[in-house]
């Protein structure tokens, strides 16, 4: 909804408090009618209260996946643009955020023009070119990895289980991303 300022609503969902704060002023300074949630419940509660037309979502939340937020937000707010931004950003997830309705998919750290840039866009690019050079062997592991935790829904320990892999040593993996291709 947009408010009698004429200022987009936007709500902000992620559960660094610190994150989300710093976020919220800046798209506040950006001519945005900010509000922040740090959790599922909060986030419902806001976007049923306040329609936004845009909502950052992070991946994460509180340990378990913001996927399973986009259709409950969309229900809350019809016609709102969902912008999933995610420190552990996947091929996978991108795609079943797409499927679950959400506009765009960023990867943290990702700057405020980017993010407005992201929520203003009019539609997702998929390139579905080969590439020129093939993914490298820890760029494939992370992908399979980040595959089968969005089929367990974010859930670290299942994952592991599925994965028949140690929780920690999946926790380390998860820590540090492939830098390149």
């Amino acid at each position: 909804m947009t408010t009698a300022d004429n200022a987009p609503c936007l709500l902000v969902v992620d559960d660094d408090p610190a994150f989300n704060r710093v976020l919220v002023r800046a798209l506040g300074q950006r001519g945005f009618d900010t509000y922040g949630a740090t959790d599922g419940e909060g986030a419902l509660e806001l976007a049923h209260d306040h329609e936004p037309e845009f909502i950052v979502l992070d991946l994460n939340i509180g340990g378990e996946s913001g996927l399973r937020l986009i259709r409950p937000l969309l229900e809350a707010s019809p016609g709102v643009r969902i912008l999933v931004l995610t420190g552990y950003a996947s091929i996978a997830t991108a795609v079943d955020a797409v499927k679950l309705g959400a506009i765009q998919y960023l990867a943290k750290p990702a700057d405020v023009d980017s993010i407005i840039r992201a929520l203003h866009a009019e539609g997702v690019v998929v390139d579905d070119r080969a590439p020129d050079v093939p993914m490298s062997v820890d760029r494939l592991e992370w992908e399979h990895i980040q595959r089968v935790l969005a089929e367990h829904d974010g859930n670290i320990s299942a994952t592991a289980r599925a994965l028949q892999m140690h929780r920690r040593t999946l926790q380390r993996k998860l820590a540090r991303p492939p830098t390149t291709g």
